[in-house]
Formats: C-alpha cells, structure tokens, sequence
C-alpha cells in the first residue's frame, strides 16, 4: 500500500441538483466547457493531477500545498470572469476547499481522512469561494499574496478532531487602499456590522443571513449614543476575505461586528463576534440557536439578543478607553463614560464622584439629554443605600434633572429610561416614570437597563406579572450585565409582592452573591426569608443591613424605598420586623 503526503483539493458545483432539474443537457454542456476552459487549464499550470471526477465534483492532488491554493483562487477568479457575462439563473459557481494530508493511493486514485477532510472544507466555503486547513495556512502563509480569514474550528462530519478553517482570497491592491483618504473616528462609539457569512450549504439561504444582518443593523441605529455605519456601506464587503483593521480604517469605525449563520434542517444558528478595530481584540462572541418556525420572528428575536449582548460590551469597552486618555484632554462624552464607570462602583464615594463627572458633561454640553439623565440616576442609587444627606433638597434637584432628561431626550430611549426610573424611585411619581420608560421601549426595545427599569416600575405598581416577564427579558439581553444584581433584585421585589416568598428568597440570593454589601437586595433578601419561614436567614441578613447602615429602622424604611403602594410596603414592613429589624 503506498502512501504520500499531499496537497487536495476537492470541489464541486453549487446547486448542481437544480442547474440539472432545469437544463440537464445544458447544464452538462456548461460544465464540460468550463472545466476544459478554466479548471483543467490551471490545473495543468499549477502541476496538478485529477485523481477524481464524479458528476460535478473534481478531486485534485498536487506536490505543493502553495500550487494546489493558488490553483484553487485563479480558478474561481476565471469562473468568476465567464459568469459576469450571464444571467444569474445560468451562472455555474463551485466551491473549492484544500487540505494537507497524508494519503493512500491505490488505482491512479487517492484516499484517507486527508480526502474526506478536503471535502468537508469545500462544503465551507462560500459560494465561489476557496477554504483551506489550517495546516495549509501555515504552508502558504506569507508566499502567496492572498488575505485570510480565519473562521475558527469546526466539527466535520465523521472527522473525530475538530478542523481549523480559513477562507482565502486574492488580497486587494495595496494601492487601493493607499489612496482612500483616512476617516477620523467619531467621538461616539462607531461600529459596522459586515454581512454575515451563509455557512447553510445553501446559497438560497443568504437572504436569512443579509435579513439579520439588516435587523441588528436597525437594532442598533436605535441606539442614539452609537455611530452605526449604513447598511448599504457594510455590505460592499460581502463576499470578500476581509481584513477587521483595514474595514475599520475604511469605514471610519472603532468596532466592527461579524457572523455567520448556518442553516440545517430545520433548525438554524447564528454565530457573532465583536471586535475592536484598532486593535483586533476580541471583545464578544456568542452563538444563537433557534428552529426555522417562523423565520422573521427568529430574526427580530437574534438581532434582539445580538444587540442586547454587544451594548454593554461596547460600553464597557469605550469606558476603558476613556480611562486610558489624560485627563486635561477630556470632553463631554468622556466625562459621561467616566461617571458611568465610577457609579457601577457602588459606594458612597463613587457615586458622589460620578454625580460630579456627569455635571461636568453636562457643563460642556448642555443639551446632553442622558448626562442629565445619568445625575439623576445617581439619586436613585444614593436613595436605595441611604447615602442622601438632605432628602428634600436632592428630590428637588433629581426632579429638575429628570425633567431635563425627558425634555431633551424626547427620541433617545436611554435619557427617558433614566429620567422616567429617576422620577418614579425618587420623586415618587410611578405612572409618570413609567410612561416615560414605555416611550424608550418603544424607541428602542433593545436596551436590556430599560427592560429593567420597566420591570422595578411595574412591580411598585403592583403589576408583578408584566415586571416578572420584563425582567426575564432584560435578563435574556444582557446576561453578564454589571446591573445582574439589580435585576435579579428586582425579580426578587416582583415575587415578594405576589406572595411567592420561596421565588423571592431564591432571587435575593442571587442578587446577594453578584452584590453582597447592597442594601437594597439585603432589605428584601431579609423580608423573603421572613415571609418563607426562615427566620434564621433573615435575622443574619438584618445583622448585615445593621452592620452596614447602624441607623436603619422601621420607622425610617420609607426614605430609601420606592413609593410602593400601601399594601406593599406593609407587607415588607411586616417581613423586615419579623426579621429583627428594630423599629
């Protein structure tokens, strides 16, 4: 049995079976005429050997892995040439992949995992497209004067080990590129959603992937403190090997998100990174998976989650970056980014400190609808620890910011989110609060804190069943979100208030162990484990609240609580004084 090491490359025609149900004699005649044209001919000059030829697959061996990938991008550069010439429903397009393999070889053929596994990488590539293994890449790397894209491992089938993929492509001219005149980063977070790759085996399919894509660029545009590229300008890339840090030069972006969708069956998965432009780390990836049932309803619900994901990474992202520049050199956004950071600190001084930056942003810009937004949200936090020196002087400050936020911020979902949560926690107005935080949702129903907001709303009103359902969407959206605790506390809230203390407690703990000094989880944390009967539990987490705040009592519950509706607040009032809270 004689064995060799070798260069495969496996390819065959895209929708071959529908070319055939169309025109069979037609359709034979095309492929006839393009393999003698195009394939065969730069098979000959890269010195390769057909060892296979099945219907409309071809199997190509080569000595050279170099010879065998440059065969494979010429190739569909000259099919792509006779296409352009065609109408599309007559155009044949192939798929190429190739792999380095040790091989048997037996009857002028060849065989063995290095075959099968070439075969697998043709069926990802793209339409018209050329993917190769990973141990091609480190072959060609660097001899040829192509771009690569690496597409991460997958599993084949009946390839136990997992397979590393990149697709490849002729690489632009860098005189092209050198003659595009360089953007300027916006001084909002800017970002560009590229096609995302149809990994379905089905070219058919690339209208779900372009629709999401269209989704989440949508999604997105909503949000008014991003820059978010147009869709028809993301979508020249589609198609092309692309390089992250030449489209973020290109587009003038800090963050580019891409994807791909792989479709089998019935069922379908979206997969999606994020990644920073300027430098080319990674800063989120995650996949969705979701049946076909109703394809629309799959792709407002992923573009949903995508967005809801990515938005606190983008912030946390753009938060280390305003820390990173000199202070003196600041502007208002910077300061917001800064505020935003100190408040997720949680402590006495920090959110004093926060309080101080975004009245800095708000001095440099005025009309700063959710700066204004972000002071009153600091009231919110001061109010739940029980950090306010005088309560009525910062009521009447949280309602003039407030009012300042939804006045300005009448088309921007975060300022009235903050402002309405301000003016319902603070002031005491919950219908107003709440009608305000409906108008974000209606903006932009793709911010995760609003969802949460809606849900403590909700539940002060009394209507615990809409809080439960908006919180586990706000939880959905963002699952590693620093507000974790606070919308687990939430939920908490939500089922205490309908007299499910068990759910309650469960909540509680959570939130404790995201957050275990904040006042706000232990009063409720403390009033669920009375109500469930466990007494025990809930006098440890009074000695906690004492320990933390020595002057919290009964009697002065209602200056750090939302103003609840009376049967509410008894019913925590009773749970807290069954805990051991002094009165």
């Amino acid at each position: 049995m004689e064995r060799r090491l070798t260069a495969i490359l496996a390819a065959d025609v895209v929708g071959y079976s529908r070319l055939m149900g169309a025109d069979e004699a037609g359709t034979l005649a095309h492929l006839k005429r393009l393999r003698a044209e195009v394939i065969e001919r730069k098979i000959t000059e890269s010195r390769g050997r057909i060892v296979g030829s099945a219907g409309d697959s071809l199997l190509v061996e080569f000595a050279s892995a170099v010879h065998a990938v440059q065969c494979a991008v010429e190739a569909q550069e000259g099919l792509a040439a006779h296409n352009a010439n065609l109408p599309e429903d007559k155009r044949m397009t192939f798929r190429m992949g190739v792999n380095l393999g040790d091989v048997i070889v037996q009857d002028d053929t060849i065989y063995g995992d290095g075959v099968n596994i070439a075969a697998r990488l043709e069926k990802l590539a793209e339409p018209g497209g050329v993917c190769i293994a990973s141990n091609v890449y480190e072959q060609v790397k660097g001899k040829l004067d192509y771009a690569y894209n690496d597409l991460g491992s997958h599993q084949v089938h009946n390839i136990v080990e997992a397979v590393r993929a990149y697709r490849v492509s002729r690489a632009k001219p860098a005189s092209l590129s050198s003659t595009r005149v360089a953007l300027t980063l916006p001084e909002k977070p800017s970002i560009a959603v590229l096609p995302f790759d149809n990994m379905s085996g089905d070219p058919e399919q690339g209208y779900f992937a372009d629709g999401m894509v269209e989704e989440i660029i949508t999604a997105l545009s909503r949000t008014r403190w991003l820059f978010v590229i147009a869709r028809n300008s993301s979508f020249t890339y589609k198609g092309r090997a692309v390089d992250i840090k030449q489209v973020g030069r290109e587009l003038g972006v800090r963050y580019v998100l891409e994807g791909s969708v792989r479709k089998a069956r019935n069922r379908v998965r979206i997969t999606g990174q994020l990644i920073d432009a300027t430098t080319g780390a990674h800063l989120w990836a995650d996949r969705f998976d979701g049946g076909l049932e109703d394809v629309f309803d799959l792709q407002e619900e992923v573009a949903r989650s995508v967005v809801g994901a990515i938005a606190p990474k983008l912030e946390q992202a753009e938060i280390e970056r305003a820390k990173r520049k000199p202070t003196e050199h600041l502007d208002a956004y910077d300061y917001y980014l800064r505020g935003i950071a100190s408040l997720h600190q949680l402590t006495r001084e920090s959110t004093a400190n926060a309080l101080k930056l975004f009245y800095k942003a708000i001095e440099l810009d005025p009309e700063f609808a959710s700066a204004y937004g972000m002071a009153a949200f600091c009231a919110v936090m001061r109010k739940a620890n029980g950090w306010m020196a005088d309560r009525e002087q910062e009521t009447v400050e949280t309602e003039r910011l407030a009012l300042k936020a939804v006045d300005l911020g009448k088309d921007d979902a975060v300022a009235l989110s903050l402002g309405g949560t301000a003016l319902a926690f603070v002031v005491g107005d919950n219908n107003s609060g709440a009608a305000f935080i409906d108008r974000a949702l209606a903006l932009n129903p793709n911010l995760a804190t609003t969802w949460l907001f809606s849900g403590w709303v909700r539940a002060d009103l009394g209507d615990t069943e809409t809080a439960v359902q908006h919180l586990a969407t706000a939880i959905r959206m963002s699952p590693v979100d620093p507000l974790m605790f606070d919308m687990q506390n939430a939920l908490a809230v939500a089922h205490l208030f309908a007299g499910r203390f068990e759910e309650a407690s469960s909540w509680a703990e959570r939130s404790l162990q995201e957050k275990p000094d904040f006042l706000g989880s232990l009063r409720y944390a403390a009033a669920s484990y009375a109500h469930a009967g466990r007494a025990e539990e809930a006098q440890k987490v009074v000695s906690r609240i004492l320990a933390l705040n020595p002057g919290q009592r009964i009697s002065n519950l209602a200056d750090v609580m939302p103003t609840c509706r009376p049967a509410d607040l008894a019913l925590l009032v009773e749970g807290l004084r069954k805990a051991g809270l002094p009165e």
